[in-house]
């Protein structure tokens, strides 16, 4: 099969490589669509990050096709629509035209779904449903969320208001990302511009000149270390990105803040596979009922390095717009 393999400079390279086997309860998926993620970039750039790659090749979300099943697989059949996340817990990455996965972390890809939106669900998602839960938020509470018109802040907000919560601040960085959080139902009232305004003098200005009692964090360095002097004493930092600094972690450590690291690789490191399966399908049923959309989705192009390097830098740059970067891997 194709694959994208990154050597240990970095570096990216297309090659022929060998089409994974089925081993016991896993399937064979031929990928159809893989979603780019800020970890993607980060595990080539990123010393902390590149700890956690399994295999050479990137890539942590997928929809495709059901090709093989191993032994003992229950639920699935050959020919069946799927998607998942992958992480850690595939034969490799999905910057490839084959994985081999568990089948106890895929699911079906219901038809109101196209490849390409399933296949910017898993990541996403999972990381924005598993915030909102761990915060467990009472009403009178009060959020900022930075970054959030990047593809976990976008479920993130999604989230929220499905839940009727509305007592959030958000910054984006451009026009479109600014339009994008509005479609979704963020208030104008309720943005700030970071590049044009500042973030410390808004936020107070647009929270009664309170400060929070949750940072969620999709951005970190110098914009994590504005956030962290903007949480209450005690308040919870939801960190996302393991990208703080000396400075924000001295300031949290100061206001005795709760600091909730957000991962979906501790539950595969724990084995508890149940969570991905779980929050997938709570995931599908928020779609189908229309609680929350659908990621809106930009497909980059097909399986090559030009590809994957144009998504690399419109995440880095932190210029999604809104959108949900896609690869078409194989047609249908």
């Amino acid at each position: 099969m194709k694959a994208i393999i990154a050597d240990k400079e970095g570096k990216l390279h297309l090659e022929n490589v060998k089409t994974p086997t089925v081993k016991e309860g896993e399937l064979l998926i031929k990928i159809i669509a893989s979603g780019f993620n800020p970890i993607d970039y980060q595990m080539l750039e990123n010393e902390l990050e590149r700890k956690l790659m399994h295999s050479p090749i990137l890539g942590r979300e997928l929809s495709g096709i059901v090709a093989e099943i191993g032994e003992n697989v229950q639920g699935f059949k050959v020919g069946d629509a799927v998607f998942s996340g992958s992480g850690s817990m595939g034969s490799n990455g999905t910057y490839a035209e084959y994985i081999a996965i568990r089948e106890s972390v895929v699911v079906h890809k219901p038809d109101f779904l196209s490849f390409a939106q399933a296949a910017g669900i898993p990541s996403a998602g999972l990381t924005a449903l598993q915030s909102f839960n761990r915060m467990k938020l009472q009403n009178s509470d009060s959020v900022l969320i930075t970054g959030a018109a990047g593809g976990v802040g976008t479920m993130m907000v999604k989230i929220l208001l499905a839940n009727k919560f509305t007592n959030f601040i958000v910054t984006a960085g451009n026009k479109e990302s600014i339009e994008s959080l509005k479609e979704i139902g963020v208030k104008e009232s309720q943005i700030i511009n970071y590049k044009t305004d500042d973030v410390a003098i808004f936020a107070l200005a647009k929270n009664n000149q309170q400060k929070f009692d949750f940072v969620v964090d999709l951005v970190g360095n110098k914009i994590g270390e504005i956030a962290a002097k903007l949480l209450k004493s005690n308040g919870t930092f939801l960190d996302v990105t393991a990208l703080s600094t000396e400075e924000s972690r001295e300031t949290l450590f100061n206001k005795g803040a709760v600091i909730m690291n957000i991962s979906n690789y501790v539950y595969s490191a724990d084995k508890n596979y149940a969570y991905y399966k779980k929050g997938l399908s709570e995931l599908v049923r928020l779609i189908e009922n229309k609680a929350i959309t659908s990621p809106k989705i930009e497909i980059i192009g097909e399986l090559n390095i030009e590809t994957v390097t144009k998504a690399h830098e419109i995440l880095r740059l932190n210029k999604t717009k809104g959108k949900k970067l896609i690869m078409q891997i194989n047609t249908i």
